[in-house]
């Protein structure tokens, strides 16, 4: 880990130190989970808030907020594509989340894992 990157990661996690309880356990959860389903990914702040990409010096892939609900997004610098059915051509690019259960925690990781690869 570069040292832009460690100033990075001490930046998100400080971040997320700062955040009420129990709010401030959860997004340290999907902060782990996302970093466990996609080693690769470097956190950073971006606008502000919670956010992993590629590298210090590429737009962030996926952001955390924490507003009314917590939230989980996509950014418009991933490649996804729609989902199909009865979504049509709509991209599924955010999910709000209050805890994190084993199924939440499992399509995290999904989705984490499907903007890297």
């Amino acid at each position: 880990m570069t040292s832009k990157d460690e100033k990075n990661l001490t930046q998100v996690l400080d971040k997320i130190s700062r955040m009420d309880e129990p709010r401030r356990s959860v997004m340290q959860q999907v902060h782990d989970i996302i970093l466990t389903a996609a080693p690769a990914l470097k956190p950073r702040i971006w606008y502000g808030m919670p956010a992993y990409a590629m590298s210090a010096s590429t737009p962030a892939l996926i952001t955390l907020r924490n507003d009314e609900r917590l939230n989980l997004a996509i950014t418009e610098k991933a490649d996804f594509l729609p989902t199909g059915g009865v979504d049509g051509a709509l991209m599924p690019a955010a999910w709000y989340f209050e805890t994190v259960d084993e199924d939440t925690e499992k399509r995290i990781s999904e989705i984490v894992r499907s903007v890297v690869t």
